[in-house]
């Protein structure tokens, strides 16, 4: 997979995860893995840079006296889902088109 493809697919599926709720780093692997493998470096590299973009914000807190940073998504992080799902119509569509092309091939 082409790799900044797959980058801008792992920075949606991040956001996603914390779309309803805060979150933590363990909790956000837990909850993409269903449908992505996601490395703890991998991660916290995308944290750091959906942070930069300001889609993200994190607040620290103790969890059974250790510190915790909790992700929340920004409106910024918001608007990028939802200009994911409508670039997701055409990468569809073009999917569709090059299965079409070797159906017909067959």
């Amino acid at each position: 997979m082409d790799i900044q493809l797959k980058r801008g697919l792992l920075d949606i599926c991040v956001l996603a995860a914390i779309k309803s709720e805060d979150s933590y780093g363990y909790k956000i692997i837990k909850d993409v893995k269903p449908y992505i493998e996601l490395s703890e470096s991998t991660l916290y590299t995308i944290l750091k840079r959906l942070e930069t973009a300001n889609m993200l914000t994190v607040r620290t807190s103790e969890y059974c006296g250790r510190l915790r940073k909790y992700y929340h998504i920004t409106d910024i992080g918001l608007k990028r889902i939802d200009e994911f799902k409508n670039e997701w119509k055409e990468i569809l569509s073009i999917y569709q088109f090059v299965v079409k092309e070797d159906e017909s091939h067959e």
